[in-house]
């Protein structure tokens, strides 16, 4: 490395953020861009290990380790210390397709595996990779890759999530014509409408998506597969298929008076909230204005919720979780360099503690049925608290009787993640489905192959709702696949 004791001189300096009760005034970005100075320290605390679990992307027992895409983290690390950004850059592009993205969005896995986290904090990975690219975009670094010749090989990818980005991008590079089809007005999938802008800025995604229809990209929106295009019309006119249709088949709450209106599936609270962006904020069909609203489920999707309830001037906000808190060290079950499952405060709950005096976040409450008035509007929740019990050697979810609790509530978003890819598309190909409704591919997870000759499928569809780090992954391992497939076969073989 540039400079050897980086790791012991400076310690980690996470990026600034704006003020809570400041940023929950609008939409834009919460995260404020390190200094030179701060980036030139934080890079020289890598320690470029001789096995750097930050890039490995291994599954141990179940437990993922460091960086799906494989990242040379401490190449670039040390490209950065040393001020070379323009060659950082390109160590960066050889594995990871849109950084921006990642350097945004992604939990970072790499820094739950940094050897300095054993005994110390981590490097501020992710922060470095979002600087990288952003001056890459700055300086005109980040090049429009048109293929000196074409295959004469057509591919059709259904979805523009990430995976279906990264495919795009892959195959493209690799000479072949790539349409995206898309069933919304803009691309970007999950990341465009199911992402709040103040963790990703609209404009960042299309910045990129002008990047690859400048390279040869074709992008097809507001088009439902099985609606607008039929499969036998994609069958005839593309070579191979790829199916990246994500998991978006959202899990429900079956419970007494489910039907009231203002209970809303989370993802679609967020896509319309992102939608009415465009025009006026306020414009939306569901909004959190003057309302007490509860959140169903702990996850990140839950605090996106959280969060843009907050800038829609909500009353209260609450979010329910069935788990205890997260301890706030790692447990002996939680071992390095395995991700750490340790409490954190996200935006959305520090903005939620500095707007209404209190971590939105209740614990251990289980929903037990709704409360409608006269009207069908919902009106509230009655819940119980649970605790975690070990039962016949089985850890197990208990009620506890005389916890019974009744929350006011007028908005009710359920955010307790998918079942999986919607089933329609899936029908309408004739694809086989896995014990979890997800697409059916070849030999489990190392072959994106489905049941029909020259379709392939990849992404949240295939493995399940993951982090968009593992939709650029599998993105780009499909695209391999599908490469190797269409220079095998001198003809059209898709029939």
């Amino acid at each position: 490395m540039g400079y050897l004791k980086g790791f012991m001189d400076f310690t980690r300096r996470d990026q600034d953020v704006r003020d809570p009760i400041d940023r929950i005034k609008n939409w834009e970005e919460y995260v404020i861009r390190f200094s030179d100075q701060d980036l030139k320290e934080q890079s020289s605390r890598c320690m470029d290990c001789g096995t750097p679990f930050c890039h490995t992307g291994a599954e141990w027992d179940g437990a993922y380790v460091g960086c799906p895409v494989n990242n040379f983290i401490p190449e670039w690390n040390e490209l950065v210390s040393e001020e070379n950004w323009e060659e950082a850059l390109r160590r960066l592009e050889e594995t990871n397709n849109f950084p921006e993205f990642t350097g945004r969005v992604c939990p970072a896995p790499c820094e739950g595996s940094c050897t300095l986290a054993i005994n110390d904090d981590p490097v501020t990975i992710k922060s470095i990779e979002n600087e990288i690219i952003e001056r890459g975009f700055e300086n005109n670094w980040v090049e429009v890759k048109v293929p000196s010749k074409r295959t004469g090989k057509r591919v059709a990818i259904v979805g523009s999530g990430p995976a279906g980005l990264a495919a795009a991008d892959q195959l493209n590079e690799m000479g072949h014509h790539v349409t995206v089809y898309e069933r919304d007005d803009r691309p970007g999938g999950l990341l465009m409408y199911g992402i709040p802008n103040m963790k990703l800025e609209k404009d960042t995604i299309e910045r990129r998506i002008n990047v690859m229809k400048e390279s040869g990209i074709e992008f097809v929106c507001n088009t439902e597969i099985g609606v607008d295009v039929t499969r036998d019309e994609l069958k005839r006119d593309y070579d191979s298929v790829i199916m990246c249709t994500g998991a978006q088949d959202p899990r429900d709450v079956p419970l007494e008076n489910r039907d009231s209106s203002g209970i809303h599936f989370a993802m679609e609270y967020l896509t319309a909230a992102t939608k009415a962006l465009e025009t006026d904020p306020k414009d939306t069909p569901i909004t959190a204005e003057g309302k007490n609203v509860i959140v169903i489920g702990g996850g990140d999707t839950g605090a996106d919720c959280v969060a843009t309830a907050l800038r829609q001037n909500a009353k209260r906000v609450v979010q329910f979780g069935k788990h205890p808190a997260s301890p706030e060290e790692r447990t002996d079950q939680n071992p390095w360099p395995e991700f750490p499952m340790t409490f954190k405060l996200d935006y959305g709950y520090k903005e939620g503690l500095e707007a209404l005096g209190e971590d939105p976040r209740k614990y251990e409450i289980l929903t037990q049925r709704f409360e409608k008035g006269k009207d069908g509007q919902v009106t509230a929740l009655h819940t119980l608290n649970v605790e975690k019990v070990y039962e016949n050697g089985k850890l197990v979810t208990k009620e506890i009787p005389g916890t019974e609790q009744v929350w006011e509530a007028d908005l009710v978003l359920i955010a307790i993640g998918f079942l999986g890819p919607e089933q329609e598309v899936l029908e309408h190909f004739g694809l086989k489905t896995d014990e979890r409704g997800r697409i059916w591919t070849v030999d489990g997870m190392r072959d994106y192959r489905t049941n029909e000759e020259g379709v392939y499928a990849a992404g949240d569809a295939r493995r399940g709702q993951s982090l968009v780090v593992w939709a650029i992954r599998e993105g780009r391992e499909v695209a391999d696949q599908v490469d190797q497939y269409l220079m095998s076969h001198k003809e059209k073989q898709i029939v």
